[in-house]
C-alpha cells in the first residue's frame, strides 16, 4: 500500500496560504534552489502537482485527449476561453507528461545567465529594472523567483523570446465565424535586444543605444498586397516611455509614424493579433499599472512535446464550423502558475480594460493570457505554444545547444469570434527563415532605412 502523505487539499491549502506573504515558487520545498542545484522539480511539490493522473484521481491520464466529453474534469487548469473553445468549439488537447527537469524550458544559455545573476536585480524607485550597482539588466530572468506581479512582469518584458536577437518565420491564417480562412499571411517577426545580452554586445555597445532595450520589426512578405508592408517598435530602456513606432507602407512609398495607441489594432485586415499582445507583455510594464498577484496555483499550459514534424514546421488543425479553427497541441500539468492582472493606465483610448496572464513558475514564461474590454467582459486570449526542436527533420541547435523556442500562437477574439492561427515556419514567402541569435540584423531590418529599402 502506499501511504499519501500529502492529502489531496494539501497544495490547494498551500497555495492560499502562500497568498499574504511573500513566498516564491515551491510548496514542499523553495523551488528555484533546488533549480540551482540541477536537481528535478519533485521535492518542491506533492504528487497531485506532478501528474495529471494523480490530481485528476486517474480521471484524466497522460497520453489522453481532452474533449467537450471529459473538459468539466480539468475545467479549473484551463483558461477560461480555452476550456469554452474545448466545451463548445469542438477543440481538442493531448495530454503530456509533466517537465521535471526545468533546462528543458529555457534556451540554455538563457538558464544559465538566470542561474548566474540570481540576485542581483532590484526595482528602482520608478519600478525599472537595474543591478545592485545601477546597471540596465545583465541577462536572463532578472526575478526568477518573482514575489511581486511587477517582478514577474519584468520576467517577460526585459528579453521577449530570450535570446539576444531572433527572426520568426510567421505563418497565419485568419479564420472568420463561419470557420473558413478568410485571410493568409507571411510576414517576418525580427527582435534584437540592446540590453541583457547573453553573449556580446552585438555592436551595441557604445552611446548611441544605451537608453535602449529592443528594437523589434514585423514585415509583411506575402500575399502581393501586403508585401512589403512594415512596422518598426523602438523600445526605451526606461518601461514609463512609450515606444516608437514608425511604418512603411509601400502604396505611399515612404515611412510615416504611428500614435501610441495604434499598438491595440491589428497590423493589417483579418488579424485579431495586436502589437500590444505580444508575448503577454508587448508594451513596456510601465505604461500598465495597478498591478496584481491573483493566485497562485497549477495550470495546463503548452510547454513542451509541441515540436513541428511538418516540413516547414507546420501544424495540424480541426475544430470549429469546417474543421479549421484550431491547433492540434499538446499540454501539460504544470505545478505552480502565478495568475497576474493589469490595467492599461497609459492608454486612455484602448479598447482593453484589464489583461490576465498566467506564469509558468518554473521559467516565468507565460502560458496564457486574456484581455477584458472597458465592460470587463472577456475580449481575446493569447495562447503559446512552446519546444526544445529536437524531434525529427526539426532538430535545430543554438550554438552548442538544442534550440527552445515558442512554436504556435492562437489569438481567439471570442466577442467577434474570429481566430488568428500562427505557426513558426521553418521559412516562409520572401526566403524569409526563422533563426535564433543572427548576426547583423539590425542594419538590415531594424532600423527606419532598412524598412524603407525592404519596403520598395
Amino acid at each position: 500500500m502506499h501511504i499519501r502523505k500529502y492529502d489531496f487539499d494539501y497544495s490547494r491549502r498551500a497555495f492560499i496560504a502562500k497568498m499574504g506573504t511573500m513566498a516564491g515558487a515551491g510548496i514542499l520545498t523553495p523551488l528555484w534552489p533546488l533549480i540551482a542545484k540541477g536537481a528535478d522539480i519533485t521535492k518542491a511539490y506533492p504528487d497531485e502537482l506532478l501528474s495529471i493522473d494523480a490530481y485528476t484521481k486517474g480521471k484524466v491520464k497522460t497520453g489522453d485527449l481532452i474533449t467537450a466529453a471529459n473538459v468539466d474534469i480539468v475545467k479549473d487548469l484551463l483558461t477560461p476561453i480555452a476550456y469554452k473553445q474545448v466545451k463548445e468549439m469542438g477543440r481538442r488537447i493531448r495530454i503530456v507528461p509533466t517537465t521535471k527537469d526545468v533546462s528543458r524550458l529555457f534556451p540554455h544559455d538563457y538558464l544559465e545567465a538566470t542561474l548566474k545573476n540570481a540576485g542581483k536585480a532590484k526595482l528602482d524607485s520608478d519600478g525599472n529594472v537595474y543591478t545592485s550597482n545601477g546597471e540596465r539588466w545583465i541577462g536572463g530572468n532578472p526575478f526568477p523567483d518573482a514575489k511581486t506581479a511587477l517582478e514577474a512582469f519584468a520576467n517577460i518584458t526585459l528579453s521577449w523570446g530570450r535570446h539576444d536577437s531572433a527572426v520568426y518565420a510567421m505563418r497565419d491564417w485568419d479564420i472568420g465565424p463561419d470557420g473558413k480562412v478568410s485571410y493568409q499571411y507571411d510576414f517576418g517577426w525580427y527582435e534584437e535586444n540592446v540590453s541583457g545580452r547573453l553573449s556580446s554586445p552585438g555592436g551595441f555597445s557604445g552611446d548611441t543605444h544605451k537608453d535602449k532595450l529592443r528594437y523589434q520589426t514585423v514585415l509583411f512578405s506575402a500575399p502581393s498586397d501586403v508585401r512589403g508592408t512594415a512596422y518598426l517598435s523602438t523600445w526605451n530602456y526606461d518601461q514609463r516611455k512609450f515606444p516608437e513606432l514608425v511604418g512603411y507602407v509601400p502604396a505611399f512609398k515612404r515611412v510615416r509614424k504611428f500614435p501610441t495607441n495604434q499598438r491595440f489594432e491589428p497590423l493589417a485586415p483579418g488579424l485579431t493579433f495586436y502589437l500590444s499582445d505580444a508575448w503577454g507583455s508587448g508594451d513596456p510594464m510601465l505604461t500598465w499599472g495597478n498591478y496584481k498577484l491573483v493566485e497562485r496555483r497549477p495550470m495546463l499550459g503548452a510547454v513542451s512535446q509541441n515540436q513541428l514534424e511538418h516540413p516547414n514546421w507546420e501544424m495540424p488543425v480541426h475544430g470549429g464550423p469546417a474543421g479549421q479553427t484550431f491547433f492540434e497541441i499538446s499540454m501539460e500539468l504544470i505545478p505552480e502558475c502565478l495568475v497576474l492582472d493589469a490595467e492599461p493606465v497609459g492608454y486612455p483610448r484602448a479598447p482593453v480594460g484589464k489583461k490576465r496572464v498566467w506564469l509558468d513558475a518554473r521559467n516565468m514564461m507565460y502560458i496564457g493570457y486574456h484581455t477584458y474590454d472597458r465592460r470587463g467582459e472577456l475580449f481575446k486570449s493569447f495562447e503559446p505554444t512552446y519546444s526544445l526542436l529536437e524531434k525529427g527533420n526539426v532538430r535545430e541547435m543554438t550554438g552548442k545547444h538544442t534550440a527552445w523556442t515558442w512554436t504556435s500562437i492562437m489569438s481567439h477574439d471570442i466577442q467577434s469570434n474570429r481566430m488568428s492561427r500562427i505557426v513558426q515556419a521553418k521559412e516562409i514567402a520572401g526566403g524569409i527563415k526563422s533563426v535564433r541569435n543572427p548576426e547583423g540584423i539590425y542594419d538590415k531590418y531594424l532600423t527606419e532605412q532598412a524598412i524603407s529599402r525592404l519596403g520598395a
